[in-house]
């Protein structure tokens, strides 16, 4: 069951490396405004008293200090204002490092975001020799059932697929019968959160296969409660895209069957895509449930700056305004990475000087 949230602000990460300094700063936003009500040492004691009571993984407490450092973290704490639903969110540029979040280390329903690691748990099967991406599988498709009314929902057998289509299929289609074909064949869930730890993630929890999770969709409001079941935090879905973009556990050949299914998902066109300037690919995964909406992606610019970014929405009144919010801050996150990098590169210009 989800945990109530008491607190509607939010957390703002920060730049932990590269030429920007690291901060952290809660806030209490009124109208998308970021005004301070308290002062340093009593934000921190109100976040211990938070943490004793409920534990940093719902942290949002009100009245800290807010300590901006350049207009982009200004404006990503203005669009994701958490008033309406909370708006999580983590990026970072692969090439400096530098990182930015709002409440990026709190739990989120993941929906269809986690078919990439479920497409990255059958990929190392294919690497250890247990099957091909030419083996097929049965698609599993629902069989009609009253939520809640089993702990699994009941599936059937449908037509065979090699895997290289399911693959296609769950990433740019977002096909749940698919995945649960693969999610069967890679061993359930459990398999999938151990591919997952031995990545080094471990802020990531599948609990059900697709089709009980859509049957009893509902039962928790994300945008008010944390579920723990079916969910990641932003940093940890960034940590997993951007490991396979980077290869970390992958060859290339796996990975590239992944991340190419992601460059042609056909889901989500109003989400991270909407509003990037032409010449800006993505490679993304959309998620969509009760009163949820999300995206994670990679976006390279023409330049060849690479970001991976994790954004999850609830509330906000309807999924159009939810995916509104995710174009608006990937947007953003783009154009205030793009300045920075003019803003280092004239700073490197200026030294040589």
């Amino acid at each position: 069951m989800g945990q109530p949230l008491q607190w509607g602000t939010m957390q703002i990460g920060t730049f932990a490396r590269g030429a920007f300094a690291a901060f952290l700063a809660l806030t209490s936003l009124a109208g998308g405004a970021g005004a301070a009500h308290a002062q340093t040492a009593n934000g921190i004691a109100l976040e211990a008293q938070f943490d004793t009571a409920f534990g940093t993984e719902v942290r949002a407490p009100r009245d800290y200090t807010a300590s901006y450092e350049g207009v982009l973290q200004q404006q990503l704490a203005r669009l994701a204002d958490g008033s309406r639903g909370r708006i999580g969110l983590f990026a970072i540029d692969l090439a400096t490092g530098q990182e930015v979040a709002v409440l990026g280390d709190q739990r989120f329903p993941m929906a269809s975001t986690s078919k990439i690691a479920i497409a990255a748990t059958f990929m190392e099967g294919v690497e250890r020799g247990r099957w091909s991406l030419s083996s097929d599988f049965p698609l599993l498709l629902p069989v009609a059932s009253k939520p809640f009314s089993s702990q699994v929902a009941p599936v059937r057998a449908g037509e065979h697929l090699s895997a290289r289509q399911l693959i296609e299929l769950m990433i740019t289609r977002s096909s749940n019968t698919a995945t649960d074909a693969l999610l069967r064949a890679v061993g359930g869930p459990d398999a999938v959160n151990a591919w997952m730890r031995r990545a080094g993630i471990t802020e990531f929890n599948l609990s059900r296969d697709i089709a009980t999770l859509v049957r009893d969709d509902g039962e928790v409001n994300p945008a008010t409660s944390i579920d723990t079941r079916d969910s990641a935090t932003p940093r940890a879905m960034v940590q997993l895209i951007a490991g396979l973009h980077q290869g970390k556990w992958l060859s290339n050949s796996s990975r590239q069957v992944i991340l190419g299914a992601m460059e042609r998902c056909r889901t989500g066109t109003r989400r991270i895509p909407a509003l990037l300037p032409a010449g800006v690919t993505v490679a993304h995964k959309t998620g969509s449930l009760n009163n949820t909406s999300s995206d994670i992606g990679i976006m390279t610019g023409p330049d060849g700056r690479t970001i991976a970014v994790a954004i999850y929405v609830t509330g906000q009144g309807t999924r159009p305004a939810r995916e509104a919010k995710i174009a608006n801050l990937a947007r953003a996150l783009y154009d205030g990475y793009a300045q920075q990098a003019v803003v280092a590169s004239r700073q490197m210009v200026n030294a040589q000087y």
